[in-house]
């Protein structure tokens, strides 16, 4: 995001904020203490379908925690697109598949200065658990441009980067280097915020923080969020039974965020944008709070 753009989110938050703790403090009594099944939040504003999308699923309660998984995961957001130089947000089902806010010349360069950082990621993993290890690395993308791209130039930046692939030889890395597609990757849904400016998000992130199945502006609800990337890690998991794979899931901030908060076992997932991920940033998907990043509260300065 630009530093314009970043200045009128914040400012948008001071104004916003107040208004939307007041409005959901109207529907919830308190913020959420679990991502438990058996703990029932009240859907704000929830339809029972999507009017804008029917693809996005509505739900009522988080899904069950994530179950202990057979395989390494880390999470690599896309490079900057030219969604992110125009300022909007870019979220329909439409541009599955399309070349439409595809990466910039930065977001290339973004993407293949991920491949490092991943392979000291998966370094460190294999000095932690190297009995178990097939040495294997895949790529999963969630199928818009900006996210496909990002995977086929770290694996580029892997190929020419001469010490990063000194390093993978030396590891005995076997890398896949077909990027595949997953539906369950795609960016978080915005309903009727779609293609607007980028402070907007601000009309919905605070009210995430109260209540994750809220679907104001008919957006996709973390808690929905949270359900199909249960779905997709544990059928990824079972595509690569034998275990011990290190997977890349390649996605979008809202989609990753709330993925490592909901992997990690955080008590509100809905604080998921406290966390953020840069452009191009990897991070391996932890599964205890205390792998977390220090937390970054939504503030007007």
């Amino acid at each position: 995001k630009t530093a314009d753009s970043s200045s009128k989110m914040k400012s948008t938050v001071a104004v916003f904020l107040p208004v939307f703790i007041a409005t959901a403090s109207g529907f919830v009594s308190s913020p959420s203490t679990s991502c438990a099944k058996n703990h029932v939040y009240k859907p704000l504003f929830a339809t029972g379908v999507n009017p804008q999308e029917p693809s996005v699923k509505v739900v009522e309660d988080m899904p069950d925690a994530l179950p202990p998984l057979k395989n390494h995961y880390y999470l690599l957001r896309h490079g900057q697109s030219t969604a992110n130089v125009e300022g909007i947000i870019s979220s329909a089902r439409s541009l599955a598949g399309s070349t439409k806010h595809g990466l910039t010349l930065l977001g290339i360069e973004q993407g293949r200065d991920s491949a490092p950082s991943l392979i000291d990621f998966i370094e460190q993993d294999l000095k932690d658990d190297d009995n178990t290890s097939t040495k294997e690395v895949y790529f999963y993308s969630s199928p818009f441009a900006r996210a496909k791209e990002t995977a086929e130039q770290c694996l580029a930046g892997m190929r020419a980067n001469d010490e990063v692939a000194k390093r993978i030889e030396e590891l005995g890395l076997k890398v896949n280097k077909e990027v595949m597609l997953d539906d369950g990757l795609m960016e978080r849904y915005f309903g009727r915020l779609d293609g607007t400016e980028l402070l907007t998000y601000a009309y919905v992130w605070p009210v995430d923080m109260f209540e994750p199945t809220h679907t104001a502006f008919d957006v996709e609800s973390v808690a929905a969020v949270s359900t199909r990337i249960r779905s997709t890690i544990l059928d990824i998991d079972s595509n690569h039974d034998e275990g011990g794979n290190h997977i890349v899931l390649t996605s979008h901030a809202d989609v990753l965020q709330i993925t490592q908060v909901y992997a990690s076992g955080l008590d509100n997932v809905g604080k998921f944008s406290q966390y953020r991920f840069g452009n191009g940033e990897v991070r391996k998907m932890g599964r205890t709070v205390d792998t977390l990043p220090a937390p970054v509260p939504l503030t007007a300065s």
